[in-house]
């Protein structure tokens, strides 16, 4: 029985997978422990979006391919929302989906073939305020941020890396300086940076790398 002064200090989370008997097991393995608070479950990533809203948590942990919108999508909707969870994916390591998960924005990775203690362990220290990933090379990373820019953005960051301002930049790509500021805007979503000194930084980081 847990008492009530375990309950006040329990870390309260929300859980998201797709495979039931999955989402089943994790439930009741984080019921059991008394470090944890288990406060919803959801097997899409809107079910997932809903519950944050209606009953905040310190963590949420989820499936990477979490449908239908995935788990990067759900982590840019979070980012939106005033008392988002911090988020630990639980996924696919070989797929590459732990790198893909810090580009992203997640707290902490625990791979699926890892025992359940590790994924316990590495909530408990995303709770604390840690930061919890397998072992990665950073410019492993950095390449990965790098190929999920779109073209568009792509080419807006070359012509940043050549010191263009914003009126150039909208001449060479032929849009208006609206678009230019909104294309800028979603590169350092995307790059984790916030001017552009910062991003020509990263684009010359990855091209050494």
């Amino acid at each position: 029985m847990r008492t009530v002064e375990a309950a006040e200090r329990a870390i309260t989370i929300i859980l998201a997978d797709s495979n039931p008997l999955v989402l089943s097991a994790l439930s009741e393995v984080f019921e059991r422990d008394e470090r944890f608070s288990l406060l919803a479950t959801s097997a899409t990533a809107e079910g997932f979006l809903a519950s944050v809203v209606r009953v905040p948590a310190q963590l949420g942990i989820i499936e990477w391919s979490l449908p239908s919108i995935g788990g990067a999508r759900l982590m840019e909707k979070l980012r939106d929302e005033a008392e988002s969870p911090r988020i630990v994916v639980y996924g696919d390591q070989s797929s590459g989906a732990h790198l893909a998960a810090m580009g992203a924005g997640a707290a902490g990775f625990a791979p699926r073939s890892g025992s359940v203690e590790t994924l316990l362990e590495t909530c408990a220290a995303v709770a604390e305020g840690k930061m919890v990933f397998p072992y990665l090379d950073v410019r492993d990373l950095q390449n990965s941020v790098m190929q999920s820019l779109s073209r568009r953005e792509t080419d807006m960051l070359e012509a940043l890396s050549r010191g263009l301002t914003n009126r150039e930049l909208s001449r060479e790509l032929g849009i208006s300086a609206n678009t230019v500021k909104f294309h800028l805007s979603n590169l350092y979503d995307k790059l984790s940076v916030k001017n552009r000194g910062q991003a020509i930084a990263s684009y010359y980081a990855s091209r050494n790398g």
